[in-house]
């Protein structure tokens, strides 16, 4: 047995991608999608004429109406080669309004209904903000599941359940990447591998917290910079992971073991409490790490989706 198949006795494996093609191949449950990833995918030549096909058939539309409408038209590919869930993403310059999120999140749906898709299978992704947290809040509440992404920190993950969200992303990459980064020439690779690697052990807190509290919110493992990573999490209720490490996974053998466990983490779950905005806020500035890349994540996230503008622009119009 491989270690993909493996981790999927304990996880499971979602894939981390706008690539469809690559669905079959690896045989994830569900898919999750950035803006980043599908404007790489648009770029690719083999995605090129669906890109193309979108924007041609919405000759008097806005440009943010076809940008939707490529995202949905990604994500429906995908729940085709799936039999799960896809989450598809509100544009990162919405993460501070809440309303403006909520409208956005279903038009998302209403264009995935006109091409017959079943709308339980779509997740809204949102970013981890307060304004964005009270969007999926509200969407909860009229039975649309969210995908609270850009998450790294356990206020964030707390906020997520107290507003019941479906589903939340924490990252565990990103969250490795500031404290290397942090601790310079200082830093030991070896001595922060597998459980003791940062993004490992907040993403462990909050899986504490959530099991030991009984909260119904799923975890999603995700930005992944190795397979260490994701076999330090084996256990976390998703995982998901890009297609250069589920090759890795899949070209492996070893065996893989179980290192979160529900049944084993009631002695040392963090506590859970409601968060008020201002403890919310007051929480999150006081982790560095965490307001750095929340924030970082936001404008990248902002820059694809202009350049993702400026391609459908300069479609329409060249």
């Amino acid at each position: 047995m491989n270690q993909l198949n493996g981790l999927k006795a304990y996880s499971t494996v979602v894939a981390d991608t706008g690539d469809f093609q690559l669905m079959e191949k690896f045989a994830p449950q569900d898919a999750t999608t950035n803006p980043s990833l599908v404007l790489q995918a648009i770029r690719d030549a083999r995605y090129k004429p669906l890109f193309e096909q979108v924007v041609n058939a919405c000759p008097g539309d806005t440009v943010d109406v076809i940008a939707d409408k490529v995202l949905v038209a990604f994500g429906s590919e995908i729940l085709q080669c799936v039999p799960g869930r896809v989450s598809t993403e509100v544009d990162a310059r919405l993460s501070f309004d809440s309303t403006a999120s909520v409208a956005r999140a279903k038009r998302i749906l209403a264009l995935y209904a006109a091409q017959g898709v079943d709308t339980r299978r779509v997740l809204i992704k949102l970013a981890s903000t307060w304004e964005g947290i009270q969007a999926a809040r509200r969407l909860e509440a009229e039975g649309i599941h969210t995908n609270l992404t850009l998450l790294f920190s356990l206020p964030q993950a707390i906020a997520c359940a107290n507003a019941g969200v479906k589903l939340i992303s924490p990252f565990v990459g990103r969250i490795y990447d500031w404290f290397k980064k942090d601790a310079g020439t200082a830093w030991d690779e070896s001595a922060h591998a597998g459980a003791h690697d940062p993004g490992v052990r907040s993403v462990s807190q909050i899986f504490a917290c959530y099991k030991d509290n009984g909260i119904q919110t799923e975890i999603m493992g995700a930005s992944f910079r190795n397979v260490g990573q994701i076999l330090a999490l084996a256990g976390c209720d998703l995982l998901t992971i890009s297609p250069k490490l589920l090759s890795e996974l899949k070209a492996n053998t070893a065996p893989v073991a179980r290192a979160l466990d529900a049944g084993a983490v009631m002695d040392c779950a963090p506590i859970y409490s409601q968060l008020s905005e201002a403890q919310f806020r007051l929480d999150l500035n006081r982790d560095a790490m965490a307001t750095e890349k929340l924030a970082e994540g936001i404008r990248q996230f902002e820059a694809d989706a202009m350049a993702l503008d400026e391609l459908i622009a300069t479609r329409l119009h060249g």
